[in-house]
């Protein structure tokens, strides 16, 4: 009998089933998911009397007038100091912080792991608790909005996310193959660079991504820190809410350009990314 004119089994009709049930829970959840994000897309495009429409239109003529408008409202200059502080206290971060917990993740175990935890002290303090303190000796420095001051803080807590997540990564690295390349001739550092940050390329991916994202959705600093000329791209989303009514077409598609870096960001290292954040979570 061909394998077309088979009747399935009982057992092969149950797995089929789950399957396709499985399949559309999965779809329903994912829906569920991405219906605010795609809502706001679709608005971004809608006209203003078909944003308001009742029952929503599903079918319109899109159009550009809220993007054109971002760049009216001066947007742009937000958006732009946005991505040099995320970028920028990110790099900084990274370049700091995985030295870093490379020392701790190879120094005694008992001095490596207190001084981990006083690291990562520094970060569980809600942000309020330093929000004064920042305004007032910026206020003296000079430092008081601008994007140089931002990125001060945004590297004062994403440095102690990068330390503690990399050393995990590290941790778990064999010292046996830093040893065999001092054997054959390389100094520390040569070892570090060329043998250990190859093997943790995962681990960089998923922490860059991470301190990026601290950075990037910060509102609660940048609201406070800044006034005109280091205003970020979710404040300027905020002000679009003002006394004269709430521009709904520009708040949609400022959200969707806030948005979009850290999709594109996301795409670009989703493989490293995926295997960042699993790593350790098998032994064996």
């Amino acid at each position: 009998m061909s394998d077309a004119a088979r009747v399935p089994t009982a057992h092969e009709r149950r797995v089929r089933r789950d399957r396709a049930v499985l399949i559309a829970v999965v779809a329903v959840l994912v829906l569920l998911v991405m219906f605010p994000f795609l809502w706001m897309i679709t608005m971004s495009f809608k006209p203003i009397d078909d944003i308001f429409a009742w029952p929503p239109k599903l079918f319109f003529t899109p159009t550009f007038e809220h993007y054109l408008g971002l760049v009216d409202d001066e947007f742009a200059a937000s958006f732009w100091n946005s991505l040099v502080t995320s970028v920028g206290s990110t790099i900084v971060s990274m370049v700091v912080g995985v030295p870093a917990a490379y020392a701790l993740s190879r120094m005694e175990a008992r001095i490596g792991n207190r001084l981990s935890l006083w690291i990562l002290a520094s970060r569980m303090a809600p942000p309020i608790a330093f929000t004064i303190p920042y305004f007032l000796v910026y206020r003296y420095i000079g430092l008081l909005d601008t994007k140089l001051g931002l990125g001060i803080i945004y590297v004062t807590f994403n440095l102690s996310l990068a330390i503690w997540l990399m050393r995990t990564f590290f941790d778990a690295t064999p010292r046996s193959l830093e040893e065999a390349a001092w054997i054959d001739g390389a100094t520390l550092w040569q070892g570090f660079f060329r043998i250990l940050l190859p093997l943790s390329v995962p681990g960089l991916a998923a922490t860059a991504i991470l301190c990026f994202l601290f950075a990037w959705n910060d509102f609660f600093f940048a609201l406070f820190l800044t006034r005109t000329e280091a205003t970020t791209a979710p404040v300027a989303v905020v002000n679009f809410m003002n006394y004269e009514g709430w521009e709904w077409g520009k708040i949609a598609a400022g959200g969707t350009m806030v948005m979009l870096p850290v999709l594109v960001f996301s795409i670009l290292v989703r493989k490293f990314l995926v295997r960042g954040l699993t790593a350790g979570a098998v032994k064996g």
